[in-house]
């Protein structure tokens, strides 16, 4: 294992107002004569790959030129690559969108995953400058606790002492996300007043110190990782863009308050939602979100009035929505037996949905989700569904193929059913087992089955005709009986034939 001492001030660099000098830059602008130059010989430095005219880059350029200055004094570098007067370099560096960032280490580079404000991208290109684990002695232990949001700190006897190996292999696997120390000196286990051997998680929110609450001596890494996970929320925190995906990926269902900012008793509403929040915490994620900035996803959840506050669950695995009665007025006692219903499972989600057509004039069956399970489990029928967007190019364009292939099967609909859903107007069903992520999808349900089959190959007619008739349980040949409806007069069914050939 490999340790160095490093003092720290990472959290001082994310609260200090940076004065940029007016015209001034710390960032470095590269050409195709100083890139490698500049590049290769840097053990670390962050590459900006940009666009004047794209929306996202100018979003960024504050906030890369903040982390540039303060990471300056850490001997940290930030770069960037102007695509427009540098193309030939950016077509050579397979550069496809803007802003794309790439950090790179004596001229090998890996993508820069990380947050795009200010004091995320300080808080992970410091965490990149460290080694897995730092060494924590009584000269640096108050700064580096304090370094960042998260930090993990062994208590040792010796660095290789369990857990001291499991310790560093979740230190490596998690390095991008937060911060992680050793220590085997005494005088810092008299400091946090704990005994060897142990762990603690030092946290900037909630409960500000938390102890690994099990014997350490047989913890693992998925052990430690599920750990500091869980404690890497808060009980209630603001979400937006940056830190969404740290929620998506937690798996657990995520309960939004939405809320105008400009509120005055804005915080009178998120304070009176955290007791239900620290109550369920292990069940259930909660923040609260700008209404105003974030009134389309609000939409997206079902709330569809433009009411503030309002409260929604959302199932993020199985994408199901449980909104608050949004005409009622915001009651905490109200939506903690929500909370408390959703829990136990005994909370009906809300489907949104278009109106039931009132006729199905066209051969492509437009389904809605009041009628997904009546329409896509019908025993008796193959099912094909095309899950679409309005918006979606690629829709627009499969929309003529798909509706030949719905007039392909016009004559036998009684034994198969090609249908369209719009997915931004309709929910899908508890009972359906995947989730739309993409526009189109293509879905292939067999008569008597509730498997679903995924329709992967290319959207020509030639070869959706053939991908239904290798999947259909139903003949789709009209001159063929189905279900004992004898076929026209002088046809004889295929398997009534006589079963003789002419010789050669």
């Amino acid at each position: 294992m490999r340790y160095s001492n490093i003092l720290l001030s990472a959290t001082a660099l994310i609260l200090l107002p940076w004065a940029l000098a007016e015209g001034a830059s710390d960032v470095i602008d590269l050409t195709p004569a100083n890139f490698e130059s500049v590049v290769n010989p840097e053990p670390l430095v962050l590459v900006e790959f940009f666009a004047p005219w794209c929306g996202h880059c100018k979003a960024l350029a504050p906030h890369y030129e903040e982390a540039a200055t303060a990471l300056k004094s850490k001997g940290i570098k930030l770069a960037k690559v102007n695509c427009v007067d540098e193309a030939d370099l950016c077509q050579a560096n397979g550069i496809q969108g803007y802003p794309t960032l790439r950090v790179y280490r004596n001229g090998e580079y890996s993508d820069y995953p990380g947050p795009r404000k200010a004091d995320g991208i300080i808080s992970y290109m410091i965490k990149q400058s460290l080694p897995a684990v730092t060494d924590v002695t009584s000269e640096n232990y108050e700064e580096f606790v304090r370094a960042d949001r998260i930090v993990a700190l062994a208590f040792l006897p010796s660095s290789t002492d369990v857990p001291g190996p499991e310790f560093s292999a979740t230190a490596n696997k998690l390095r991008d996300d937060y911060l992680f120390g050793l220590t085997i000196d005494k005088a810092v286990f008299e400091a946090a007043g704990v005994q060897a051997p142990t762990v603690v998680l030092y946290r900037a929110f909630d409960e500000p110190k938390v102890e690994y609450p099990y014997p350490v001596g047989s913890v693992k890494v998925k052990d430690f990782e599920q750990w500091i996970k869980d404690l890497s929320i808060p009980i209630i925190d603001e979400v937006g863009s940056e830190n969404f995906q740290t929620y998506a990926q937690s798996g657990k269902p995520l309960a939004y308050l939405f809320v105008d900012p400009s509120d005055a008793n804005h915080d009178e509403y998120v304070a009176a939602l955290k007791p239900i929040a620290a109550k369920y915490n292990g069940a259930v994620n909660f923040v609260w979100i700008d209404a105003v900035k974030y009134g389309d996803h609000a939409k997206a959840l079902n709330l569809n009035e433009p009411k503030w506050p309002s409260f929604v669950i959302q199932d993020l695995k199985k994408q199901l929505k449980y909104p608050y009665d949004q005409s009622l007025d915001f009651n905490a006692e109200a939506i903690e037996e929500m909370v408390s219903q959703f829990v136990d499972g005994k909370l009906v989600p809300q489907l949104k949905s278009q109106p039931i057509p009132a006729s199905q004039d066209e051969s492509v069956f437009t389904l809605v989700s009041k009628q997904f399970d009546e329409v896509v489990y019908d025993d008796d029928k193959d099912v094909f569904v095309e899950f679409y967007a309005s918006w979606c190019g690629h829709c627009k364009r499969l929309k003529p193929t798909w509706d030949s292939l719905g007039d392909r099967y016009a004559d036998v609909k009684d034994r198969i059913t090609i249908a369209k859903m719009e997915s931004t107007e309709n929910d899908l069903p508890p009972s359906v087992p995947f989730r739309v992520t993409g526009f189109p999808t293509l879905k292939f349900k067999k008569a008597g089955s509730r498997d679903f089959v995924d329709y992967d190959g290319d959207r020509s007619l030639e070869s959706l005709v053939a991908f239904v008739e290798e999947n259909a349980e139903n003949p789709l040949d009209a001159k063929v009986p189905f279900k004992n409806v004898t076929p026209p007069e002088g046809q004889v069914p295929l398997q009534q034939q006589p079963d003789h050939h002419d010789e050669l």
